[in-house]
């Protein structure tokens, strides 16, 4: 049980980012992030893209899969961020990287999706073994 008070427990909230579909495919976000999570519209991507993963990784729904192994792309259209790598840059940065040099602001919450701190350090702490 938390002893933080309501509008605290409100502001350590994160939710996670996504890229929207007026991304104009400028490809500014995809150098900035530490995760390597970030990717073209239609290229597949890996885990170990970019992190020191090695044999079966767990993914969202406890979907394990190796590591190497390509995945389909989220997006074929634009530019897009894999859940599964993304830490918004908790423990890297203060803020996501890509929300601050996207042109555009399409790098924005996920209303469908809300993480704690915890788990986007416990997500940095497993694709950076």
């Amino acid at each position: 049980m938390s002893c933080l008070p309501n509008e605290q427990k409100e502001s350590a909230r994160i939710m996670a980012i996504m890229i929207t579909d007026e991304c104009i495919n400028c490809g500014a976000c995809e150098p900035e992030c530490p995760n390597n999570a970030i990717y073209e519209g239609g290229m597949d991507w890996s885990v170990n893209d970019g992190t020191s993963v090695r044999g079966m990784f767990t993914l969202e729904g406890n979907n394990d899969v190796d590591a190497e192994a390509r995945q389909e792309p989220v997006s074929d259209e634009f530019y897009y961020i894999v859940p599964d790598k993304c830490t918004e840059c908790v423990g890297f940065h203060e803020e996501p990287q890509c929300a601050a040099v996207c042109p555009v602001d399409c790098c924005v919450d996920d209303p469908e999706r809300e993480e704690s701190e915890e788990v986007l350090l416990a997500r940095k702490d497993a694709v950076h073994l």
